[in-house]
This record gives structure tokens, sequence and C-alpha cells, in this order.
């Protein structure tokens, strides 16, 4: 089974553990999840090209924390920023140090068209209504792209309480979510922008009752009844 929280109660739980972590530790937590997970899907990390998407809230952090770490590890990574003056400054200072590279919108096309893979860390869950303008080029290069697609917690343009997308939104080969899945990852069409999806626990304390469900495969073969010797169709 799989279980989903609104944003408004992921916010909630996200405070009260920022209030008792020091400060950066919860993204620490979240961008190491992210990094394992890019490691995995390249299999060799050493001379790979990465390229972060990063807009200006922490889910574009989290990228470039990530990207720091992926650097470090051999990775050629470029990050490019689509509001430079409000990129996260520890993440750009993380990244920078570990050897990363900045680049603007205007030359992202054929980085993204080089890469192995493109981290999506435009837009967080806070995103409404789709990508703006400026987003869409860079959404529509890691299409056409042979790289794989990681979004940060959720694809960039759909709506994390909904599911819906309401215009041009970030399409993933796997969505690396932090804490509690959100409804957008297991309802359509969303769920179609996000690929596989990774869990990654970050010490969020969560309601007992979830805000939605979702069958798994293994949870769908224990409800359904086994036949015996009498049973019959009807």
């Amino acid at each position: 089974m799989r279980t989903a929280y609104s944003v408004e109660t992921v916010r909630a739980a996200e405070r009260e553990l920022m209030a008792r972590l020091p400060e950066g530790a919860l993204m620490q937590r979240a961008a190491a999840g992210l990094a394992a997970a890019c490691a995995d899907v390249l299999g060799r990390v050493y001379g790979s090209r990465i390229v972060l998407l990063v807009g200006s809230g922490d889910n574009g952090g989290d990228a470039l924390y990530a990207g720091a770490r992926l650097a470090r590890r051999g990775a050629g990574v470029h990050a490019v920023l689509l509001a430079p003056e409000r990129a996260h400054a520890g993440g750009l200072a993380a990244l920078r140090r570990a050897g990363g590279r900045v680049a603007g919108a205007d030359g992202a096309d054929g980085l993204i068209g080089r890469a192995d893979l493109v981290v999506d860390g435009i837009v967080g869950i806070g995103g409404r209504g789709g990508l703006r303008p400026d987003a869409v080029p860079l959404a529509d290069a890691a299409r056409r792209a042979r790289a794989a697609v990681i979004a940060v917690d959720l694809p960039s343009g759909v709506d994390a309480d909904t599911g819906e997308v309401r215009g041009a939104a970030v399409r993933a080969d796997l969505t690396v979510t932090f804490g509690t899945h959100k409804p957008g990852l297991l309802i359509d069409p969303a769920r179609e922008y996000a690929g596989s999806v990774r869990l990654v626990d970050i010490g969020l304390s969560l309601p007992d009752e979830a805000g939605l469900e979702a069958l798994q495969h293994a949870d769908v073969a224990r409800l359904l009844p086994v036949p015996g010797a009498e049973s019959d169709k009807y």
C-alpha cells in the first residue's frame, strides 16, 4: 500500500522536524537520497555528464546539493539556473566547491543533449498551473534527449495535491520523493509524468490517517479469493 499526504500536511511535518534539527540538515538528508538514486540510475558516476535544471526554491537546493555530491565522485555537473539571483545560495556554493559549473538557460539545449542524466529541480510541491514559459524549452529539451530524467520530489508542472497537469510539465523516468508520497504521484494524469517513484525517508512524523491510499500489486493479490475444490465461477 502506498499512502500520500497533502502539501499542507507535508509542510507542517517538515516545519516540526526542522525545528528540532540543525539548520540545513533536512535538505542534506533529501540531497543524499537524491544523489544515491542518481548514482543507481547512472551505474557509473565517474565521467558521467549531469545537468541540473534549477529553480529558485528548496527543490532547486536539493538538486544543487545532490549535484555537489555527484561532482565530488567525478561526474561533470552543470547547473542551469532559471533565476540566478534567487538560486539556493548554500547549494550553489557547494556545487562550485565540488567543481560543478553554472550555466544560463541560453546554452542549456546543448548541455541537455549531451547529458547522461537530467535532474528536474525547477519547481517543488508548491507549484501550480504548469511550467512558466521560460522553463518549457528546458522540459522539451529533456524529453528529446537520450538522457534519463529524474524529478526532485515531484515532476515540475504537475499539481502535487490533485494530480492535474494544467500546461507543460516535465516527464520523468524516475521521481525521487521525500518523506511521503504526494497525491499527484499516485493520481492520473500526473502519475504518468512521474515514471517510477522512489521514496526517501527523511524522518517526517505524519498523521495515522493518510490523505490517499493506493493499492499495489501485492495488496490486490491478498484481496483476491483463493478457489477451493468446491469453488465455481458463481
